[in-house]
Order: structure tokens, then C-alpha cells, then sequence
């Protein structure tokens, strides 16, 4: 019996960890570095969201600016998540790898949020929504393939 129930928690838990996907956090294990998923959406821009309105979704923390995007986003969270996890779409593109993003840079397409590096690599300035926006549409089909192999 002892080992019928080990069994069947390994099992359990093997499901859980498959269906969480790999989410950008920070130290403190938050999303997007508490950017507001919904201000991306409704706003249209990158506003920093607040402890005071966190919701956890799949073992994973995300702020609010307020209680009405905390609440949108419990309602529908699939509607607001950002695609490859809050990673780089553009590195996830070329290289298949899960870079930081810079929540401050990001992009809606098709009512989907894709975010992108934008810091220094090798000494110069390098915001990857530049190259992408060059050929967005097989950038984002090798993305899609990439993230799948993750």
C-alpha cells in the first residue's frame, strides 16, 4: 500500500510540475519584476504594479497597479500572460534560450503580450524589439517551435 501511494504522489506531482510553465521572476520570485500584466493591455503602457495587489497564478506572483486589474486578471489570466513566460521573445527566436526581458519593452500583437531584452550585450545599447519588428512574423514562428522544445 505504502508504495501504491508513493507512486501515485510522484505521479501527481510529475502532472503539476508539467502544466506550470517557466515564468520570468525576480529575486523575489515575481513576475515581470511586478509590472501589471493588465495596465499592458488596458493602458497600453508599463506600469508597476503593487504588493498590495498580488494574485498567484500557478505558483507564481504577479502585482497590480490596482484591485480592478487584479481582478481582471483572476477572471480570465490566460487573456493577460505574457507569451514564452515573460522571457525574450526575440532570444527565444534566434537562440531557443530563456533571456531576461526588460518589462519596460514589450509589444502587443494580436492581443498578446511579447516582451524583449533591452539592456547592453557586448558593450553596446541592444533592444531586441528592433530586429524583431524587421521580420516579426518568422520570429515569432520560431519562438512558438522554440518555446515548445523548453
Amino acid at each position: 500500500m505504502y508504495k501504491f501511494l508513493t507512486i501515485l504522489i510522484l505521479i501527481i506531482l510529475s502532472i503539476e510540475a508539467e502544466s506550470q510553465e517557466k515564468v520570468f521572476t525576480n529575486k523575489e520570485g515575481v513576475a515581470l519584476s511586478g509590472y501589471d500584466l493588465v495596465a499592458y493591455h488596458m493602458a497600453h503602457e508599463a506600469i508597476r504594479g503593487s504588493a498590495e495587489y498580488t494574485a498567484e497564478h500557478q505558483g507564481v506572483n504577479y502585482y497590480f497597479n490596482n484591485a480592478a486589474h487584479r481582478e481582471a486578471f483572476l477572471q480570465s489570466p490566460e487573456a493577460y500572460l505574457p507569451k514564452f513566460g515573460g522571457y525574450c521573445a526575440f532570444a527565444m527566436a534566434m537562440q531557443g534560450t530563456a533571456v531576461p526581458s526588460d518589462p519596460r519593452t514589450f509589444k502587443l500583437y494580436n492581443g498578446e503580450l511579447y516582451l524583449f531584452y533591452n539592456d547592453y550585450y557586448q558593450g553596446k545599447p541592444f533592444n531586441t524589439i528592433i530586429p524583431w519588428n524587421q521580420d516579426e512574423s518568422k520570429l515569432l514562428s520560431q519562438a512558438r517551435e522554440n518555446w515548445k522544445k523548453l
